[in-house]
């Protein structure tokens, strides 16, 4: 798809019509999302070997005939994020239920053992949250680097970002490394957090509505900064 990616709501629904270019677009932006929930709950789980065939499920689930993007564009129901983890959710209980069906077949039937999953030390939908935010950072990130464009100036801004959260230099360091004044320095970094800032904005305001964009956006803001 091209240009700016769509709301949810606007690629649900061209994903649900059959669109391959936003089934694709559908899957590139979630797919981590889903494994990274599948992963925690299967943790130490023989279940864990099946975390990409799970995964492919979920959006087979969402993409077939009268399947779960269908149903959601009719419901619309108000949060995205909790459709996905509710589809999410339902195949990883097929799952384990299939496997506690194939277990029973071959188990003692006198001890009557089944595996269980581990409990996670995170809940589910705390990991499920974190990776979604995560999303939407990198989605931010994305967007205010195209934003960018050619100009050299906000370029280096964004570059600043990546130096001072991806590999955690200090502004102090990054000043050397550039050869600029540490002050000039810290002040292009406040521009490049606006700028980042309205980027994250605009990609809340696609998933939630501008109505809760604020509130949403201030929350992701702390993963952040």
């Amino acid at each position: 798809m091209t240009g700016d990616a769509p709301t949810s709501w606007h690629l649900v629904r061209a994903a649900a019509d059959g669109r391959a270019d936003a089934r694709s677009e559908f899957v590139r932006r979630y797919a981590a999302i889903v494994r990274a929930y599948l992963s925690a709950r299967w943790r130490g789980s023989p279940l864990a070997a099946e975390i990409d065939d799970a995964a492919q499920d979920v959006f087979v689930d969402c993409f077939r005939r009268d399947g779960a993007l269908g149903r959601a564009w009719t419901a619309r129901p108000a949060r995205f994020r909790a459709f996905l983890y509710g589809v999410t959710r339902m195949t990883a209980r097929r799952y384990e239920r299939d496997r506690a069906a194939r277990r029973r077949v071959v188990v003692d039937a006198e001890s009557g053992a089944l595996e269980s999953a581990p409990s996670p030390t995170e809940s589910l939908s705390r990991v499920f949250d974190r990776a979604w935010a995560g999303s939407l950072l990198r989605r931010a990130a994305q967007r205010q680097e195209r934003t960018a464009g050619a100009d050299e100036s906000a370029r280096r801004r964004v570059e600043l970002l990546r130096l001072r959260f991806r590999e955690g230099r200090p502004i102090r360091d990054v000043a050397e490394l550039w050869g600029v004044e540490p002050d000039w320095l810290h002040h292009q970094y406040a521009t490049a957090r606006d700028e980042f800032r309205r980027a994250l904005e605009d990609v809340v305001r696609d998933e939630v509505g501008a109505e809760r964009a604020v509130r949403e956006c201030a929350r992701l803001v702390e993963h952040f900064f």
